[in-house]
């Protein structure tokens, strides 16, 4: 016989619900902003960002693991975004099977357009909300929740 459901209580409902509730609200404007100010979908801006981060080439499955999607998300999200010019993609000299995303020229000017715009949208819709503490005492509790994470089995 299965164990019975360990509900949460009260509190921990709230802030559960709280969380859910204030992650979903940020991260929805964040991605019309994101839209609205350079034309770009939040996944675009996410990929382009990352890609540029990492110096602007990347394997697809190193980049797929850097923001955490499966690898046919990826290869979908890069093919959209090659069509508009914005990644292209190189083959490996050593390894037939694997490719090179590459961000191009249009790539780099469209994050280095839009990524301006969207730390000032991150400013002001969480980071001025909090004091500097308050960010502390959040990255250190995020960061225990992602190391909890990795121990526990998908």
């Amino acid at each position: 016989m299965d164990a019975p459901p360990r509900w949460l209580n009260p509190r921990q409902q709230a802030a559960w619900d709280s969380f859910i509730r204030m992650q979903e609200q940020l991260v929805g404007r964040l991605a019309r902003r994101v839209q609205t100010d350079s034309g770009m979908s939040a996944s675009d801006y996410l990929v382009l960002a990352k890609l540029t981060e990492s110096g602007g080439r990347l394997r697809l499955m190193d980049l797929a693991r850097l923001v955490q999607w499966e690898k046919s998300r990826m290869s979908h999200q890069v093919g959209r975004m090659a069509k508009r010019g914005l990644v292209a993609k190189e083959e490996c000299s050593d390894d037939g099977r694997g490719a090179f995303i590459v961000a191009t020229a249009a790539g780099r000017a469209a994050i280095e357009e839009a990524a301006p715009l969207h730390v000032d949208q991150v400013r002001r819709l969480f980071v001025d909300a909090l004091t500097q503490e308050e960010l502390d005492t959040l990255a250190s509790l995020s960061n225990r929740v992602l190391a909890h994470l990795e121990s526990q089995p998908d």
